[in-house]
């Protein structure tokens, strides 16, 4: 499709107990710093980066300050959203910034990478008067979803924070009800509870003494898909549909779903590549098509033998890279509480 490791063979990785290379070593140092969403995120930006080196024959830490401005302008080509591009960009330079400080190359080349001007978005929060009408319609619909809106409309929790807490935190101080959460950098806090917030919260939970606070109806915590696909439903409810606009691409269900569009938009561009009238930015649109339909790109590393041991969790080599099984047995698990699509599951 175009030079990203989402239309192409996944970029070749060593077992890294037998001996990873510099590059690796260097990655895995600047990696350690971080946990939970935030080491995924960095994890997926360096893997695309590295994949993209792979490809264009450059070596990681022989790069230049010319290379990762041509990366950023390819990442600019591909029709990426200016801050999918910035964080990529600002997670390369924060790479070769730290494998600097750990002397693995003699001078950082991405000091005077230029940067890119992220404009404020133009969309606004809600008013007084639309958050009353958001918490109500979230009353309306039950008490779990009530505690969801109240912990974020009335306590201003992000939506990690609030999918995160749990029974077992809820106290009390000074006479204040309190929830223990974990902030952003996973740094644990203690805030004070609105009372209309509290108040729904013990309905929310009801006869549980422990466990996660906010659950789906199959009893498992809520996750950051669901509490989106719940607000939307809430602000809906509320006739807030100016704020709350259509439901986006709801995302493939399982590995199965993966491999299945992946074989569609290659044999996309095999046929383009033999059309006698190819069509106009193809690449760039199956580029974009990729980057939107798929979570990940580790589904790829089931085609690469050198990968053998890293998509395989019970292994040393796979618990190290945290990609999860990837045997035909497991294709067609869930993500979440997605549902496969009838023509995709057996």
């Amino acid at each position: 499709m175009n030079d990203t490791p989402k239309s192409s063979t996944a970029v070749t990785l060593r077992d890294p107990l037998n001996g990873p290379d510099r590059a690796e070593v260097a990655a895995a140092g600047f990696l350690v710093r971080y946990a939970n969403r935030t080491l995924d995120a960095y994890r997926y930006d360096l893997r695309v980066y590295f994949q993209w080196a792979a490809n264009n024959n450059i070596k990681i830490l022989a790069a230049t300050r010319a290379h990762i401005e041509l990366y950023r302008a390819t990442l600019e080509g591909r029709g990426l959203a200016g801050t999918t591009v910035g964080r990529r960009l600002s997670t390369v330079c924060s790479f070769y910034r730290f494998a600097h400080i750990d002397g693995h190359i003699a001078a950082n080349p991405a000091q005077y990478v230029q940067r890119l001007r992220i404009q404020p978005p133009e969309g606004r929060g809600l008013d007084r008067g639309e958050l009353a009408q958001f918490l109500f319609a979230a009353e309306r619909v039950d008490h779990l979803h009530a505690a969801l809106a109240m912990l974020l409309g009335l306590n201003g929790l992000r939506v990690s924070e609030a999918c995160g807490t749990d029974i077992e935190g809820l106290g009390v101080e000074r006479g204040h009800r309190t929830l223990r959460i974990m902030d952003k950098g996973s740094k644990p806090a203690t805030i004070p509870l609105v009372p209309r917030t509290a108040r729904t919260i013990d309905l929310a939970i009801g006869e549980r003494t422990s466990g996660p606070i906010l659950v789906r109806s199959h009893g498992d915590r809520l996750d950051r898909r669901g509490a989106y696909r719940w607000v939307r439903s809430i602000g809906h409810r509320a006739g807030l549909a100016r704020v709350f606009a259509q439901d986006p691409w709801p995302g493939l269900a399982c590995r199965a779903e993966e491999f299945a569009l992946n074989a569609v938009l290659t044999q996309i561009r095999i046929e383009a590549d033999t059309d006698e009238n190819p069509i106009r930015d193809l690449d760039q649109t199956l580029a974009q098509v990729t980057d939107a339909a798929f979570d990940d790109i580790d589904f790829l590393f089931a085609f690469d033998p050198a990968a053998d041991g890293i998509d395989d969790p019970d292994t040393d080599a796979g618990r190290f890279m945290g990609i999860g099984s990837l045997h035909p047995r497991h294709w067609f698990d869930p993500f979440n509480d997605r549902r496969p699509h009838p023509l995709v599951h057996p």
